[in-house]
């Protein structure tokens, strides 16, 4: 039996197309006026499509920190889908991260990548401890604090040839963003609720 001809519009089965850019950005990147990420932060661009990425970091690297399972009460009743935390860095100063949900963990992963590349940023890194001053970005050039709810972590600069002193997660991040030596302090205050008998005392 022989296969009727494909009449319809637009792709055919099986055929890839090439990135159609929809941002003036994006644009700019395919027509090679734009070269580099850091073009892009100093002109104080903004990325919305996650092609500029791929386009300008062709190495990037992707980690899947962590995926969990959220339920939403809806009038229909409860809803429940997956939430994937997802990294995406070079390895070479540049570093994103993202959240996805979905009903299926693939999705919900490629919902979180996509978010990630959207959110890159550029990652200062120097040779900040006195014990070293051997002049490399190996390391952070200053003490750096990050703030999330009740949590703070510090990173602090350490000497050349010590490694990530960090839990498994923040070393997968620094390593995504170059940062090959350092020193990590996480403060967590687990209770910060104030009751009625404190605001009587």
């Amino acid at each position: 039996m022989s296969q009727r001809p494909y009449q319809g519009g637009g792709q055919r089965p099986g055929q890839e197309v090439g990135w159609v850019p929809k941002t003036k950005l994006g644009k700019l990147v395919q027509a090679g006026e734009i070269v580099s990420m850091e073009e892009i932060f100093t002109q104080g661009m903004r990325i919305k499509e996650p092609e500029i990425v791929d386009t300008l970091l062709p190495n990037i690297q992707q980690e899947v920190l962590g995926i969990g399972f959220v339920q939403k009460q809806t009038d229909a009743g409860e809803r429940s889908r997956f939430r994937a935390i997802v990294a995406v860095g070079n390895g070479d100063g540049y570093i994103g991260v993202g959240e996805g949900k979905a009903r299926q963990v693939r999705t919900a992963i490629d919902k979180g990548t996509i978010q990630a590349k959207l959110n890159v940023v550029p990652v200062r890194r120097g040779c900040g401890s006195w014990e070293c001053r051997c002049g490399r970005a190996h390391t952070v050039p200053f003490s750096v604090v990050g703030k999330c709810g009740s949590v703070r972590v510090h990173v602090l600069p350490s000497p050349r040839g010590l490694g990530l002193v960090a839990g498994e997660i923040p070393k997968q991040v620094l390593r995504l963003a170059g940062v090959k030596d350092c020193w990590t302090r996480t403060l967590v205050q687990t209770y910060n609720v104030v009751t009625q008998q404190d605001w009587v005392a």
